[in-house]
């Protein structure tokens, strides 16, 4: 009967597994996509303000259906909060993302977002909510290991572009010096872009952290944030044209990345992670996201004939495994917390039953 329990306790955690891999492999192919659109020439935060859009109309019917009885009072606060909290982990951090991803590829995109969990241990140290105590233990200094271990991929894969490994007749031209240069210099910018985007992205999960404890409603926090993001981009828009022209996008293939990136990239993938971390728990769920580094390289050389660089390959095998290393240090930090919490309510349950002296 233990086995039969223990067998059907397994199963149930095949399907957010297979749910969060398809997610992941979506994200990567959302990356590539979104790269190819950029590289028409569309507004970047136009196709973020279509994106939070779309995204909103997919989870207002979801926030309905599911927590229309449950979702707190509205006050001025919160409404301030989620202001915030698009500010941080939509509209802003695509500002910076898709500028940088329109300078790189989708490859190195995902790479750098693959250091968001070290990078928010990292400010969860600065900002105290991080013992230093902690650090001393085998699971901290895992932690801070893994940490120094993706910066190192991170800068490898920043300032080492290397030879190419492909074969992508479409891209290795010969290019005068200038325009080489040129190429390096945006390479750089990228990189850059996209880090700051990844700390935007790492303070809007410290924030979100403190958010979800207020409003504990998901799907209609994740939609409050995505309405205030869509007039937020629409402003952000403004940096690079002014023109109303630009809002009608009639390249079809434009406007099937938009709706694609809106419905599963934005939408669907939040639902999905959401889910999946309610199911696994967050480590697990975290442990699963770079398969959206491979799935953006195969569809970037595949699909999209996007050369691969030997300093990218190895700067995101860096990472990886510095962002596994860190996971090992989250996972027993939280063996070690459940022992701790086990132990204590064992030492309760004798000192209740202990009989008082006579």
């Amino acid at each position: 009967m233990g086995e039969d329990m223990r067998g059907v306790g397994v199963a149930a955690k095949w399907p957010p597994v297979i749910v969060m891999v398809i997610s992941q492999v979506a994200m990567g192919s959302v990356n590539a996509l979104v790269k190819k659109a950029l590289d028409v020439g569309v507004n970047h935060m136009i196709i973020g303000a279509y994106r939070m859009a779309i995204s909103s109309f997919i989870l207002v019917p979801i926030a309905y259906i599911l927590e229309r009885k449950i979702i707190p009072k509205i006050t001025l606060r919160l409404m301030v909060d989620h202001f915030i909290s698009g500010l941080l982990g939509a509209s802003l951090m695509q500002f910076f993302y898709l500028l940088g991803l329109s300078y790189t590829s989708a490859t190195v995109s995902c790479a750098l977002v693959s250091l968001m969990p070290a990078i928010t241990f990292a400010f969860a140290f600065i900002f105290r909510t991080e013992k230093v105590q902690n650090l001393k233990t085998q699971a901290g200094m895992l932690k801070v290991m893994g940490t120094l271990i993706c910066i190192s991929g991170a800068l490898f894969l920043t300032f080492y572009k290397g030879p190419h490994i492909s074969n992508s007749h479409s891209h290795i031209e010969s290019l005068p010096h200038n325009n080489n240069n040129n190429k390096t210099k945006n390479w750089l910018l990228g990189c850059l872009y996209l880090t700051i985007g990844t700390l935007l992205l790492s303070l809007w999960m410290l924030f979100q952290g403190t958010l979800s404890v207020k409003y504990p409603c998901n799907f209609s926090s994740t939609c409050l944030m995505s309405v205030f993001a869509v007039f937020q981009c629409a402003l952000l828009s403004l940096y690079k044209s002014r023109d109303v022209k630009d809002w009608v996008i009639d390249d079809k293939f434009v406007i099937g990345v938009i709706v694609y990136a809106g419905v599963i990239g934005q939408a669907m993938s939040t639902v999905a992670t959401m889910w999946a971390i309610k199911k696994l728990g967050a480590v697990f769920v975290s442990a699963i996201m770079p398969i959206s580094l491979f799935s953006a390289t195969l569809f970037d050389f595949l699909l999209l004939h996007t050369p691969l660089y030997l300093g990218s390959v190895i700067g995101s095998i860096v990472t990886i495994m510095g962002l596994y290393v860190f996971l090992w240090g989250k996972k027993k930090e939280t063996e070690a917390s459940r022992m701790n919490n086990e132990d204590q309510n064992s030492n309760n349950d004798k000192d209740s039953t202990r009989s008082p002296p006579v």
